[in-house]
């Protein structure tokens, strides 16, 4: 029995005959496993990232868990000072560098970025491949990080004197392992995301999707900072292995120098988990609207390059309350403030993009207007912070960590929640449960919201962050936040389910409607192990022909 879904997906009911082996999430049934795990197909190292991510933020949420149990009650009885700061540094540094990054960039992009060029796979298919296996190493020296000694226990920024052996020692070395290998994974994926959309796309750049666009902002902004991070790490490992004093004022350094270093490379990374959902939101709202592209997709364009190029000049708002002078503390609030210039272009086009269209209520939909409305939120609570004046009162507070789990939480998660349940018909041939999934977008609306909206009247009270008891004037919104967050981690896990059902249900999609918004849905019947040896465009140029053969 066919059904047809407000007319863009149609798909068959499940029935008890089908056999599983055609359905199993693992198409080490359909390769074999030695195939499989040498693979360079972009679809398969797509699928290794989002698996790899998926099992990262489970580790990342029971992380948070753990904080949010800590912090129910006054007294510091369920986690230790010195465990609770190893386990927010673990929760920060999984979710950064191990779920959103590989999830939007590795993920999503491996998925996308060919089909939507019309190529067959990546400029280089082995780097690419590359790119993720050093990805399980980087998170096992992390992870080892955290049974060693005591645990990285100076927070996801690692700032001197704290990172010293003073305070860490071979953890330390494990946790900056880790990032070197992550940095290099990102790097060497950067340079074949940008070869590939500058190299192989067969249209001009103005009639590019905007995903493509976003990844290779996106890769831009990583391969210029990247680098910086890694030499202050360099820096940090030879002050503590070979005597330098690079970042130790006794002997003549300065422990500012290693802030400027990694907020050089952290404030535009802030932008390199959020680029890529950008891109994707446009993408589900043009979908679900019915619009063939995103109203201003010009102006889009060029308010993804304004705000990677600003992001790189902002990086002092992170360090107000470090001696700054009043003059330079003015220009970074100002060119922080400009960022809203952009980003309020985006938020407009995207609800200009839906206006004139029946809104659907499919998950997808909800998932993107859920972000606009909180991501807004989380821009103007930055705005607040942007003001040097506000943020030497707010800085250091639980304001803050409301500021940018509202950006993370509410943005990045949602963003990848919205292309995932868009994009999973592409990804695995099967429908996720309709009436489900909007449940669990309920759930996980609401427990975001009771457990990040308190943080900002807690650090208005004055509760500092990083720090693993408080007053007992802060117990009935730490309360409050720790219910949201168990909220939240129900939702998660009601999500794993949802995706088990899909697979077990085996709701197979049979065509696709409304697909000339972007062509990735032109391949959705048979993928070959290369998405496409021959595309159509290509084939209208003799001189781009040698594109479309087997790489």
């Amino acid at each position: 029995m066919m059904k047809n879904m407000s007319g863009v997906y149609e798909f068959l009911d499940a029935t008890k005959t089908h056999n599983l082996k055609w359905f199993i999430p693992c198409p080490v049934l359909l390769y074999g496993k030695r195939e499989y795990i040498m693979s360079t197909n972009h679809l398969d190292i797509g699928s290794f990232y989002m698996v790899f991510g998926f099992w990262s933020v489970l580790a990342g949420t029971s992380f948070s868990s753990l904080i949010r149990w800590s912090l129910f009650n006054p007294g510091a009885k369920f986690l230790d000072p010195v465990c609770y700061n190893a386990v927010v540094t673990m929760h920060a540094l999984v979710m950064i560098f191990f779920f959103v990054m590989p999830v939007m960039i590795g993920g999503f992009g491996n998925w996308l970025v060919p089909l939507m060029l019309e190529v067959p796979d990546m400029q280089f298919p082995r780097v690419n491949a590359f790119s993720f296996w050093v990805l399980p190493a980087s998170l096992y020296f992390m992870g080892m990080s955290g049974f060693v000694e005591n645990g990285v226990g100076a927070g996801w920024t690692i700032y001197p004197p704290l990172s010293t052996f003073s305070y860490h020692g071979m953890c330390m070395d494990l946790a900056i392992l880790s990032l070197h290998l992550a940095g290099l994974s990102s790097i060497f994926s950067s340079i074949n995301f940008m070869v590939t959309i500058k190299n192989m796309r067969s249209v001009d750049g103005h009639l590019l999707s905007l995903f493509p666009w976003s990844i290779k902002v996106t890769s831009f902004l990583l391969l210029t900072t990247l680098p910086v991070l890694a030499g202050g790490l360099t820096m940090l490992l030879t002050d503590r292995h070979f005597n330098t004093s690079f970042f130790d004022p006794v002997g003549g350094g300065d422990p500012v120098l290693f802030q400027h270093l990694f907020w050089f490379f952290g404030h535009p990374e802030v932008y390199v988990l959020i680029l890529p959902g950008f891109g994707m939101i446009s993408h589900v709202l043009c979908f679900w609207s019915s619009k063939k592209t995103a109203y201003g997709n010009m102006g889009m364009f060029y308010a993804m390059l304004n705000i990677g190029f600003l992001g790189f000049i902002v990086w002092g708002h992170h360090m107000f309350v470090a001696g700054m002078d009043i003059d330079t503390r003015a220009y970074f609030s100002a060119a922080t403030v400009i960022i809203a210039v952009p980003t309020g272009i985006k938020v407009f086009a995207w609800i200009a993009t839906m206006m004139g269209s029946q809104v659907s209520t499919h998950a997808p939909m909800l998932w993107s207007t859920g972000f606009i409305v909180l991501f807004t939120i989380g821009g103007l609570t930055g705005l607040i912070l942007s003001s040097a004046s506000i943020d030497v009162t707010l800085h250091d507070t639980y304001f803050v960590t409301g500021h940018f789990h509202y950006v993370l939480s509410m943005g990045a998660v949602f963003t990848i929640l919205a292309g995932f349940t868009h994009w999973f018909p592409l990804f695995s041939r099967v429908m996720l449960h309709r009436q489900k999934m909007k449940s669990h977008f309920v759930a996980m609306f609401l427990g975001v919201n009771i457990a990040f909206l308190p943080h900002h009247f807690l650090g208005l009270a004055g509760m500092p962050r990083r720090v693993a008891d408080y007053p007992d004037q802060f117990w009935f919104w730490n309360k409050v936040s720790t219910f949201g967050s168990h909220l939240s981690t129900a939702s998660l896990l009601f999500f794993v389910f949802l995706v088990w059902e899909a697979f077990i249900a085996h709701r197979p999609v049979v065509s696709v409607r409304n697909s000339s918004s972007s062509p990735e849905w032109s391949v959705m019947v048979n993928l070959p192990k290369h998405a496409a040896l021959e595309s159509a465009k290509m084939l209208k140029d003799p001189a781009k022909k040698y594109l479309g053969t087997r790489l």
